[in-house]
């Protein structure tokens, strides 16, 4: 329990966790909080069918020997042990001579593979807690780039001594226990840098944290099933997924085993994976369980769209690819023409892995994604390959990658739905309750509250969406009045809203970090983000709401060209008096975008404006302009 943190060493803890989880399945919800006796734990460890559904709901493999040991806490683990080889012993010798010949970043992964992160990660932490070391002795590469295959992100121009730690949040399901571990570990540095962020992959992102606390903080999430490994650079972003799968009524493939499967898959059950450590880039997959498309599977490496086979019906996967942001380009997923049963994602997504481990660019960064490799090959050329590739890796799965299945629902439209306020699930007497998290950052405080609220009205669960806002689900509709009319919800800043229409600008409102702790930002974004819309709520009235993404610079993390308007940090410039001369200075400014849009038929919108200074005082009125003409507000 939270009040005890007595650490249970025996021979199976993954025994005793799928005995637990399936006491959450065979037990009335109210006997959770009663003691168990160990006669009844031990039952339920016999009871196979419960172990297996259990199990499943874990993330375990039914293969035993194909999940790590995982009674060793993070700190404990080796190479040669638990991780036989390094990331570039898994690379072949021609990918290594072209690695050789390639950018900074591969000579630097030859010189020490990023993998080895997982261990030094400890190694750099004890020694900095013992007086050895300090951070700032620490070899540059190791502090600012290999330690993000641990998570740990420096943040040396901003915050110098300070890490960001991102962690694997799979289809972004979190609990109360896990909100208060954020909030314990952020909680400790000064306030103005101890926060924790909601991502838009459904993720968190823990702020401020000191090096020589890693290890307290990874064994901590490990324990709690979370991980962070394998979350920068060069390695597969969190597994975004829909967010209220298993809740929604028109929900047509539930995604939260599936994102867990490819999860387990690239980081060996959280522990690390070196075989998926040396990619030539990062790389994204998104599930999507609806029409509503709720993960944007458009803007992913791999992006993987529910559709049933025209012959059987059996629900899978049709695959797009190629989807991402870049400061040199911008691109929706293209078809692969690909259809999958949902048993073969998970290989199907290791053999795109292998390949694009072993076949792609390792010269120009800005040239290494997915869709450089697809359009160097061409398309039927890629296909081959990566189904020649599944078939003599998955010999009894051979000839199971169809072509793309025709969508049944073609030629109808489909508006994808807003999942803020009070919405009936599938399940009788149960809604889901999304609030909103403004542009995601939530404070230590905060996050308590979020976990106390959890425990009261949703089994303590909680999902994560892609606007960077959370969603109560299973809430017993006898409950639901007394959720809304918690004090939290009805302080001024989060909000459930009570229409379709309430807080039409903050709904909406998605931003990247930003400058305050970002050293790539041209701008601060998340504190103006809300500045600037709450002072347009204020002066003006909306019909509907209006979706407002801010991105400090242009590798758009905050995803500008998706929003119905983006702005984007950039370079601007004013009159302004210097020496009793007018001249023009240079300030912060941002493009503005207009036009973008998710959901079943997404477009990319395209730069509307360049060079607005980011000044209220400049800014506002061109804002304004905007939403009374493009958008109908008086």
């Amino acid at each position: 329990t939270p009040q005890h943190d007595t650490r249970l060493r025996m021979p199976s803890p993954r025994l005793l966790l799928a005995s637990l989880a399936a006491i959450a399945i065979a037990t009335p919800q109210p006997a959770l909080r009663t003691r168990i006796s160990p006669t009844r734990l031990q039952a339920l460890v016999q009871a196979s069918q419960r172990l297996r559904a259990a199990r499943a709901i874990a993330g375990f493999s039914e293969d035993e020997s194909a999940t790590p040991d995982m009674n060793k806490l993070a700190h404990e683990r080796e190479f040669g042990v638990d991780w036989p080889k390094t990331g570039t012993e898994y690379l072949s010798e021609e990918t290594i001579e072209r690695a050789k010949k390639g950018n900074k970043a591969e000579k630097m992964k030859l010189a020490k593979c990023g993998s080895m992160a997982f261990k030094e990660v400890h190694e750099f932490a004890a020694a900095i807690r013992e007086g050895k070391t300090t951070w700032e002795e620490l070899d540059i590469d190791d502090a600012d780039i290999r330690l993000k295959w641990s998570g740990l992100f420096h943040r040396r121009k901003r915050t110098p001594g300070r890490f960001m730690m991102r962690l694997k949040v799979p289809n972004g399901i979190v609990t109360s226990e896990h909100m208060r571990f954020f909030a314990d570990s952020v909680g400790r540095y000064p306030a103005e840098v101890g926060v924790i962020d909601i991502t838009t992959r459904q993720n968190i992102q823990l702020r401020g944290l000191e090096l020589q606390d890693a290890t307290d903080i990874i064994d901590g999430l490990q324990s709690r099933g979370l991980s962070n490994v394998q979350t920068g650079m060069d390695n597969v972003r969190n597994l975004v997924g829909n967010p209220i799968a298993g809740l929604d009524p028109h929900e047509q493939i539930d995604t939260r085993q599936i994102c867990k499967d490819i999860d387990n898959m690239i980081t060996n059950h959280g522990i690390g994976n070196p075989a998926m450590t040396n990619l030539p880039r990062k790389f994204n997959i998104a599930v999507s369980g609806s029409r509503d498309d709720f993960a944007h599977t458009s803007i992913n490496d791999i992006g993987l769209r529910p559709c049933p086979n025209k012959e059987t019906g059996e629900m899978g996967f049709n695959v797009i690819v190629g989807g991402y942001f870049s400061i040199k380009r911008v691109m929706e997923s293209i078809p692969m023409n690909v259809w999958l049963k949902p048993d073969d994602v998970v290989p199907f997504c290791k053999t795109m892995l292998e390949v694009f481990r072993d076949n792609g660019a390792r010269g120009d960064r800005q040239k290494a994604r997915l869709i450089w490799l697809i359009e160097d090959m061409g398309m039927e050329a890629f296909k081959s390959l990566v189904t020649k590739e599944f078939d003599a890796a998955n010999p009894s799965k051979a000839g199971n990658l169809l072509d793309a299945q025709p969508e049944p629902w073609a030629g109808t439209t489909w508006e994808k739905r807003d999942l803020l306020g009070v919405h009936a699930q599938k399940q009788e007497g149960k809604s889901f309750v999304g609030a909103i998290v403004p542009v995601g950052r939530i404070l230590p405080d905060e996050a308590r509250a979020l976990a106390d609220i959890a425990d009261k009205y949703s089994a303590g669960e909680l999902r994560l969406t892609v606007e960077q806002n959370v969603i109560f689900p299973n809430v017993a509709n006898d409950q639901v009045e007394a959720l809304l009319k918690e004090p939290f919800f009805n302080t001024g800043k989060y909000v459930i809203p009570g229409n379709a229409i309430d807080s039409p600008l903050s709904r909406g409102l998605v931003s990247c970090t930003g400058a305050q702790f970002c050293g790539i930002a041209l701008i601060e974004t998340k504190n103006r983000a809300m500045e600037l819309s709450k002072k347009l709520e204020e002066k003006l009235k909306l019909p509907a709401p209006v979706r407002i993404h801010w991105t400090g610079c242009p590798n758009s993390c905050g995803q500008a060209q998706i929003a119905d308007i983006g702005l984007m940090g950039a370079p601007a410039r004013i009159e302004k008096e210097v020496d009793g001369k007018m001249k023009k200075v240079a300030v912060e400014g941002v493009n503005i975008f207009l036009g973008g849009k998710v959901g079943e038929d997404p477009f990319l919108g395209e730069v509307y404006k360049k060079g607005i200074p980011a000044d209220f005082e400049y800014l506002m009125p061109v804002m304004e302009e905007i939403l009374k003409e493009k958008f109908g507000a008086v």
